[in-house]
């Protein structure tokens, strides 16, 4: 018995765990399962993140966290991308086999809007946090 419908990938749940728990890939493996290079990538940066942290106690958290912090960064704009993402093109892409056609609504505009605003904080604070070790050495934190 072959069965080839498979399941439908929801684009405002992708967009909802690259937002949340993109850093460490959960997006990812939903969408395209535990074969996902680039997820296992985003998942290996809380161990390293958690290693460094234990050799390099004391030094500042953008230090210590920076892998993660990187992935994050690169988790919203991935949220972006996937929410962005035309229904169509989408369902070509990722449902393709589902028989199902995606309709986004106002809750995906929503949390495009809040990964927008919380991504652009967390840049500026990564920027400002990195010109201030760069440039004063730490003095203002």
């Amino acid at each position: 018995m072959g069965n080839n419908i498979a399941p439908h990938k929801n684009k405002t749940l992708a967009t909802l765990l690259a937002a949340v728990f993109g850093a460490i890939g959960l997006h990812r493996f939903y969408l395209d399962g535990k074969k996902d290079k680039w997820g296992w990538l985003h998942f290996i940066t809380l161990p390293l993140s958690m290693i460094i942290h234990y050799f390099y106690f004391g030094k500042p958290e953008i230090v210590q966290y920076g892998f993660l912090l990187l992935s994050f960064l690169i988790a919203t704009l991935e949220a972006l991308v996937m929410g962005l993402t035309p229904d169509e093109k989408w369902d070509a892409r990722h449902n393709s086999k589902s028989g199902q056609a995606s309709e986004s609504n106002w809750p995906l505009a929503l949390l495009l809007v809040l990964t927008l605003g919380v991504g652009a904080f967390v840049l500026i604070a990564v920027i400002a946090r990195s010109f201030d070790l760069l440039y004063t050495g730490g003095a203002y934190g």
